[in-house]
């Protein structure tokens, strides 16, 4: 149970950090050889390999969409997995609000996130 309670604290903090747009704080609570998939483009979306390149992917992403909130609607784990349902808001250049709903998998190894595979509705 600790080892699940443990997951689902480390995915929180990164979410908070998510929220403030930290991204050095998000790579904290990631390993180095950590893997993200994201949503992006449909059907397949991208994958980022290694701290650097998912560094790179963060401040990108944060500089595109500097409005970006996710809010948890539900979080729960699995052994090292944890998995997140969210909604996602943005606002676009045009001013215009903007949202989708999606499911983060998470795989936590040793308190740090190794695979973060994003999908979403839509």
């Amino acid at each position: 149970m600790s080892q699940i309670e443990s997951a689902i604290r480390v995915v929180l903090a990164f979410n908070a950090a998510y929220n403030r747009h930290d991204v050095t704080g998000m790579l904290q609570m990631m390993s180095d050889a950590c893997v993200v998939e994201t949503t992006h483009p449909a059907p397949e979306g991208t994958v980022y390999t290694g701290k650097d390149a998912v560094t790179q992917f963060w401040q990108d992403f944060f500089r595109a969409s500097p409005q970006a909130h996710l809010t948890i609607e539900e979080i729960f784990g699995l052994g090292m997995r944890c998995i997140m349902r969210w909604s996602y808001e943005w606002v676009d250049g045009a001013g215009t609000k903007g949202h989708v709903r999606g499911v983060d998998v998470f795989h936590v190894k040793n308190g740090l996130i190794c695979e973060q595979l994003s999908y979403s509705k839509g």
